[in-house]
C-alpha cells in the first residue's frame, strides 16, 4: 500500500519498552510553532472538552504567551511551563530544541505524560519532518502523523499501554 504523496512512507521498524497508564484518561494534544500558532490538535478522548477551531487557536496562543512570560520572569535561565495540575487535570509540555511545543492535557493524577509526550515527538519526527511537503510553521496534515497518534492513544486507552501501537519506538 502506498502512502499518500503528501505523507513519508513507514520509517524502518526500532525497538522500545512499554509505557504503562493505567486507569488515567489522556484528553487533549495541541502542537504549537515557535511562534506560538496552533498547527495540530487532537481530542483523544471522549471526556475531552468540545471547542471548536478559534477557542483552540486562543488557547495555543495563549499557552505560548504564558509558557514565554513564565520563561523570562525568574533571574538566569528558566524553561517556561513545564507541568500544571488543576483540580481536574493535568498538563504537560515538551518543548523542542527548535521551539515547537508538544502539550498535553489528561485527567487529574495520570503519571505518564513526559514518556508519551516523547513518543508523539518521535511520531511527529517520524512523518512530519521528514515529510519535504511540510512548512514548520503550517498546520499539519499528514494523515499518517494523524492515524498514529490516534493509535498510540486508543492503545493506551484501552490496554493502559503502547503495546497495541502499530509504531515501533526506540
Amino acid at each position: 500500500k502506498k502512502a499518500a504523496p503528501h505523507c513519508v512512507s513507514k520509517p524502518p521498524p526500532r525497538t522500545f519498552g512499554k509505557a504503562t497508564l493505567g486507569k488515567k484518561m489522556y484528553l487533549q494534544l495541541m502542537i504549537i510553532n515557535k511562534s506560538g500558532g496552533l498547527v495540530y490538535n487532537q481530542d483523544l478522548s471522549p471526556q475531552a472538552a468540545q471547542l471548536d477551531s478559534n477557542d483552540w487557536l486562543r488557547i495555543g496562543s495563549t499557552f505560548h504567551s504564558l509558557h514565554e512570560i513564565a520563561r523570562s520572569i525568574p533571574p538566569g535561565r528558566s524553561s517556561g511551563i513545564v507541568a500544571l495540575e488543576t483540580s481536574s487535570f493535568a498538563l504537560r509540555c515538551l518543548e523542542t530544541m527548535t521551539g515547537i511545543k508538544f502539550v498535553l492535557t489528561a485527567e487529574r493524577g495520570t503519571q505518564v505524560l513526559e514518556p508519551v509526550l516523547r513518543m508523539v515527538y518521535e511520531l511527529y519526527s517520524d512523518y512530519v519532518l521528514k515529510n519535504p511537503f511540510h512548512d514548520l510553521e503550517m498546520p499539519i496534515r499528514c494523515r499518517l502523523f494523524t492515524e498514529h497518534v490516534t493509535e498510540l492513544f486508543a492503545s493506551f486507552h484501552t490496554t493502559g499501554t503502547n503495546a497495541n501501537a502499530r509504531h515501533e519506538f526506540f
